[in-house]
């Protein structure tokens, strides 16, 4: 099929899910969510496939782990499905009503974008949760994912269309695009007439071209170099089981630490107990002079450390003299994902919330929880860190746009 003929269809399935009942799109997630378990063996046999190829060509311990499905991820993916189908329905809401002084009623009702195109790296888990949450927003979804899981991504589709199938509900919902060509890929930027709006997921690299190349509306969903400040009033227990917990519990993921900034006074302390904490997961530290001085083993760090997405075990440690300098570093040098500040001090952690410009801001607390299953979403279909159309976790309701609906009887304009 090729994608026009993908995009037409794609267009006419939209418009049956933008009127299909809740009930029937929670039939069809449950059973798209049964299929999926059923498929579990020739899904991971599949993605052995995909691991076992990656590994031999050089791929990262970091995007491995992202690649690799097991019983538990699957199963995972499946409640995902669960989770979705259990929540509100935004479709058909009415956000407003209002009558004007002519008598017209004039509101707002949230409805589906349409057609979305996402194009995303090696994270087969995504290609469920995309569907899910497309699905139950009323959307038809057209996936491209890398050539690195394509196995494992066929697999998976193959089984979330077999239970929409059994319920009666067009396969066509879910779309996978299987031609690994880049200019299929750029081909894919270009159906505005197809496809209402693209998703980008994955490394910077995947999201400046789409962003650069599309002619479709894109929803940036960015990289995370994300920062964890350390004030002078922390408790050091809680921010070492923090820092630990945000660098090392999945490296290769956007909302991972992979900087950290340490007020001066604290420093001291801090820094020997932090190097003995992140040395159980051999993380390697590159730090400023200061550091440096206190911890003679830190690495000795370069510009280039303060902006970078290491996706592995390295973090990057600047000290500072104050909360001032500390937010005017997390701002130049973040990607708009997710901060977080250790603080014991209320004036210290309102001005970090207030002042420190990303999707999601954090007080005493991990920033590996950006994600929409620990929103509360089900599951995500990305993180925006742009500030245009939605930002931060992509759940339900900013999958959907809104139409203005007016009642009148019978009002002309003079």
């Amino acid at each position: 099929m090729t994608l026009t003929e993908l995009g037409k269809k794609a267009k006419e399935t939209a418009a049956f899910l933008g009127v299909l009942s809740s009930a029937r799109k929670n039939e069809g997630l449950k059973a798209a969510a049964q299929a999926l378990l059923e498929g579990e063996e020739e899904i991971l046999t599949t993605n052995q496939e995909d691991v076992i190829k990656a590994t031999m060509e050089g791929m990262s311990p970091a995007l491995v782990d992202r690649l690799e499905l097991t019983p538990a991820r699957i199963q995972s993916m499946a409640e995902g499905l669960l989770s979705v189908a259990a929540l509100d329905d935004p479709v058909g809401e009415v956000v407003s009503m209002k009558v004007r002084p002519n008598g017209l009623q004039i509101g707002q009702k949230r409805v589906p974008l349409g057609v979305i195109g996402m194009i995303y790296e090696a994270r087969p888990n995504v290609t469920a949760d995309a569907f899910g949450l497309c699905f139950k927003s009323g959307n038809a979804v057209i996936l491209k994912g890398g050539s690195d899981a394509l196995e494992s991504n066929k697999a998976i589709v193959k089984w979330l269309q077999e239970g929409l199938k059994r319920v009666g509900l067009p396969q066509s919902a879910l779309q996978l695009i299987t031609d690994t060509d880049r200019e299929t890929t750029k081909e894919l930027m270009r159906m505005r007439d197809y496809v209402d709006v693209l998703i980008p997921r994955g490394g910077a690299g995947l999201i400046r071209s789409v962003v650069e190349n599309s002619t479709v509306p894109v929803i940036e969903t960015g990289t995370g170099n994300c920062h964890i400040y350390v004030d002078e009033t922390a408790d050091l227990s809680m921010a070492l089981d923090i820092i630990y917990n945000a660098k090392t519990q999945r490296i290769g993921v956007c909302n991972a630490c992979e900087s950290l900034v340490v007020h001066r006074e604290i420093a001291p302390r801090l820094l020997p107990l932090l190097e003995e904490r992140l040395s159980q997961k051999q993380v390697e530290i590159r730090a400023d002079k200061e550091a440096c001085a206190i911890v003679p083993r830190f690495a000795h760090a370069s510009e280039e450390d303060w902006g970078k997405e290491y996706l592995d075990y390295i973090l990057s440690l600047k000290v500072v003299g104050s909360l001032d300098e500390a937010i005017a570093h997390i701002n130049r040098y973040n990607t708009g994902h997710s901060e977080s500040i250790i603080t014991n001090n209320y004036s210290n952690a309102q001005r970090f919330l207030n002042e420190v410009d990303a999707a999601a801001v954090y007080v005493n607390a991990s920033t590996r929880f950006t994600d929409g299953f620990e929103f509360g979403f089900g599951a995500e279909i990305g993180i925006s860190t742009q500030k245009l159309h939605a930002r931060g976790p992509m759940g339900l309701k900013e999958l959907t746009t809104t139409k203005y609906i007016i009642y009148g009887n019978g009002q002309i304009r003079p």
